[in-house]
């Protein structure tokens, strides 16, 4: 009997990790994004947003869950599709509207601090729950616990990957 042989039997066999392949990734990418679009067509032309549109909406749900209720525009940019100007545009309707204000950031003389008033919590979460029954009717019809579990684990894995893939160039 050979040892080599032997040894080579019993070690334990360690599976090589595939990455998938571009035509998988790229068609899991492009079934993700057409579900999104969907939804987002479905949801903007639900009668749950009131004065606001979709995108002002989506300013004060993301302030009224920062710390303060505040946050820079810029980090507001950063969560958003919205070019710096179109965001800054949009923050001045909702300032005048009452919503938010807008101030000046300690120590950074060109940073400008969004912070949601109260008037802008109450009509944020007024929005916020007919939006909820929309998200529950759309996604919690389709989906069921299990599935929507799922989901979630698998969007919140691929959003965190994004700080540890380098940019290309």
């Amino acid at each position: 009997m050979d040892v080599e042989t032997d040894l080579e039997e019993c070690a334990v066999k360690v599976p090589e990790v595939e990455l998938p392949g571009t035509r998988e990734a790229a068609e899991a990418w492009e079934s993700l994004f057409r579900a999104q679009v969907a939804l987002m067509r479905r949801f903007q032309r639900d009668d749950v947003w009131g004065d606001l549109t979709i995108r002002e909406y989506d300013v004060l749900f993301t302030l009224s869950g920062c710390p303060d209720r505040s946050a820079r525009l810029k980090d507001l940019g950063e969560g958003s599709l919205l070019t710096q100007p179109s965001l800054s545009r949009l923050v001045e309707r909702l300032e005048a509207a009452g919503l938010v204000t807008r101030g000046s950031v300690r120590g950074d003389a060109r940073g400008v601090l969004v912070r949601l008033t109260d008037e802008g919590v109450r009509v944020q979460r007024e929005i916020g729950r007919r939006h909820v029954r929309s998200i529950r009717r759309l996604v919690g019809g389709a989906l069921d616990a299990e599935e929507l579990a799922t989901l979630r684990t698998l969007t919140d894995k691929l959003r965190a990957a994004q700080a540890d893939i380098p940019d290309p160039g």
